[in-house]
């Protein structure tokens, strides 16, 4: 049996029945989205699927600074910018 990443979780069939009824039952919390008893989609809420998004954005900003920081600096004045 697969792990479920999720205190939670529904049958395809019952979502399909009353989504609206899944995503109050949850309080905010994510769901396992079963298929014949695995795993095929969890749902979240939007507020954390965004606050995951911006982590993500911010970890690869991340990584991109870590990169530039070891290539060679030019030095200029403001009065060339």
């Amino acid at each position: 049996m697969e792990r479920i990443l999720a205190s939670n979780s529904v049958s395809i069939t019952a979502l399909k029945k009353n989504p609206t009824a899944v995503i109050e039952e949850a309080e905010g919390a994510p769901v396992a989205i079963l298929n014949h008893n695995r795993p095929s989609a969890y749902l979240i809420p939007a507020e954390t699927f965004e606050a995951i998004m911006e982590r993500l954005e911010e970890y690869e900003l991340g990584l991109l600074v870590r990169e530039r920081e070891k290539e060679p600096t030019v030095k200029v004045t403001l009065d060339e910018l």
